[in-house]
């Protein structure tokens, strides 16, 4: 239950990325005055660059069996996925021991099963923030996946069944040729139609969202860094921002992405969070159809009239800067698969942040200060997850109730 004796009255999220953004617009449909605290901006961080898919039925478990073949050629291939800094750091090392602790196929189908609830409610919740005056519009159309081999083929199929299994509909259809939906791909001998999925433009989407919270009256204050969180006895909780300045509220989210530790942690969330930091940029092609090359790791869409292309698991930590080389590996790995685009007139480069676990589940609930709450931990799903996420914590929230999409995310466990 909240500890407070009454429902809150006010919010301050700390966070303005899809989760929390979509956070706040929940508790503000719920009654509540919110805050927002960014240290850069809307949008800044791993909610920009990203491919914008709400896939649900690709939200799977990202550490699975073949991680454990995968891993070691990944390590010695410069263009590679996968990519971890060959550096003494006992913490990063310790995380990856975890992680791939976890590739098993008993826990890939448990941890597939503790996300399928959440996975089933992200489009709707989509569509709640388009009826409750977001501005920005997702968009359902066929994505187009592509395997060189039967051998990988068979692979994502049997992945997809594993989703299915866990309760899900993932519409796939085979396709005579990659040629059918985009003709600037390859003509790969194993190509295949997606349905039942949607795409967005995550950077105009996150300012829509913004702009319909600043709406409701919300205030969003940007260029500030929340140092601490505490509890004001009898008066909810107040966070510092340095100089002497603080900000207070009935209850505090904190949805901070890869670097949610630096405050979470001394709160009792134990889970380790590492920064997999992801890659785009984007190309001239008039491509109508999002694609997808799982083999190859790279996610491919639609974006403002040019066609975004990402890919990239860095394991570094978030506030280093953008590593050329790995810009470079993206174009290595599937310059074959795309002859009709100019790889080499890039605009765009880009490098975002995002919050892996070690256990593959998101770190979603009340945290052991009373008043203070988590959103985060999502790994590469914030995009399609954030909406659902929102929704389920401000339930949380204002009713002292833990819905039972979240009870897996419990962020003490």
């Amino acid at each position: 239950m909240n500890s407070h004796a009454s429902r809150p009255r006010t919010a301050l999220v700390i966070g303005a990325g899809m989760v929390g953004l979509a956070t706040a617009w929940h508790l503000q449909r719920r009654g509540i005055d919110v805050t927002v605290i960014d240290r850069t901006g809307v949008a800044a961080g791993s909610s920009w660059g990203n491919a914008g898919w709400l896939t649900p039925g690709l939200a799977m478990p990202l550490a699975e069996p073949s991680l454990w073949t995968y891993a070691p050629r990944a390590l010695l291939d410069p263009n590679a996925a996968l990519h971890i800094p060959v550096r003494l750091q006992p913490r990063l090392w310790r995380f990856l021991l975890r992680f791939i602790g976890h590739a098993t196929a008993r826990t890939w189908r448990r941890t597939m099963a503790d996300l399928t609830p959440i996975d089933r409610l992200a489009l709707d919740a989509y569509d709640e923030l388009r009826a409750g005056g977001v501005a920005a519009r997702s968009r359902e159309i066929d994505f187009l996946v592509a395997f060189e081999s039967v051998r990988q083929a068979r692979a994502f199929r049997h992945e997809l069944a594993g989703v299915e299994a866990a309760g899900q509909q993932v519409p796939l259809r085979r396709l005579d040729s990659t040629q059918e939906l985009v003709p600037q791909v390859a003509d790969l001998p194993y190509a295949y139609a997606l349905g039942g999925q949607r795409i967005i433009e995550p950077g105009p989407f996150v300012e829509s969202l913004a702009d319909a919270v600043r709406d409701r009256g919300a205030k969003i204050i940007t260029g500030e860094t929340v140092r601490d969180v505490e509890q004001v006895p009898g008066a909810g909780v107040r966070v510092d921002l340095g100089n002497g300045r603080t900000e207070a509220a009935d209850v505090a989210v904190l949805a901070t992405g890869a670097w949610l530790p630096e405050l979470a942690r001394p709160l009792g969330v134990r889970t380790p969070v590492q920064a997999g930091r992801g890659y785009s940029f984007t190309v001239s092609g008039a491509i109508d159809h999002p694609v997808y090359f799982p083999a190859r790791r790279v996610a491919c869409t639609p974006y403002q009239g040019r066609f975004r292309i990402a890919g990239t698991m860095e394991f570094r930590g978030p506030d280093e800067p953008l590593q050329p080389r790995r810009i470079n590996a993206i174009v290595n790995s599937v310059r074959d698969l795309l002859p009709g685009l100019d790889l080499d007139r890039r605009s765009d480069e880009w490098v975002g942040s995002r919050p892996v676990t070690t256990d593959g589940l998101p770190l979603i609930g009340a945290t052991r200060l009373p008043g203070v709450y988590v959103a985060g931990g999502h790994g590469m799903w914030g995009i399609v997850l954030g909406p659902a996420t929102g929704r389920l914590l401000a339930d949380q929230i204002t009713t002292g109730t833990v819905p039972e999409a979240l009870r897996p995310f419990n962020p003490l466990r």
